[in-house]
């Protein structure tokens, strides 16, 4: 099948199961912010040079693709969409990204005061993650814009943004001369 279908000149476009909405609508616009900040994770992990950073985008961008496709289902579908296997967000991987923030916190042992500056004081990979973080919860409030009725995706993405900020402290922190 081509990528170039037409079916989207008329301004509507498909959920998943065929259901057709117009381009405007709000679960179009949640999973569409998801796939922008999808895009800026692998921003970011193309600039990594630390495998620890890598490796931690890389599950999280796998993690979005259900995300993605349960905002791409329109709520009386999600048992359909659950039945047929896609791959989708559990409240595990909240507690687990939940974790692995509150590791990295304590492995920073770094109490913030004030502002992050984006891009100061860091590396490409730093500047991309702090994009990422600001894509991240313009995707959250997306997200509850749509009404979305899976409270476990809003818990996800409000600690994925936490979690992108400590990344993005860590990359600042791992790039500066040791003294």
């Amino acid at each position: 099948m081509s990528i170039t279908t037409k079916r989207g000149d008329d301004g509507e476009t498909d959920l998943m199961f065929a259901r057709r909405v117009p381009k405007t609508h709000p679960s179009v616009a949640s999973y569409g912010e998801v796939d922008e900040l999808n895009a800026a994770l692998g921003l970011a992990r193309v600039f990594s040079t630390r495998d620890r950073i890598t490796s931690a985008l890389a599950a999280r961008q796998a993690e979005l693709i259900g995300l993605m496709g349960e905002l791409a289902t329109a709520p009386e579908d999600r048992e359909r969409y659950v039945a047929a296997g896609y791959a989708r967000l559990t409240a595990e991987m909240v507690e687990a990204l939940t974790a692995e923030s509150a590791a990295l916190e304590t492995e920073l042992n770094t109490r913030f005061k004030g502002w992050a500056t984006p891009g100061a004081e860091t590396t490409p990979c730093g500047a991309a993650l702090d994009l990422a973080r600001t894509v991240c919860r313009r995707a959250e409030r997306a997200v509850l814009q749509a009404g979305e009725p899976n409270a476990v995706l809003v818990r996800h993405l409000n600690r994925l943004s936490d979690f992108l900020w400590l990344l993005a402290r860590a990359e600042a922190m791992a790039s500066r001369p040791a003294s």
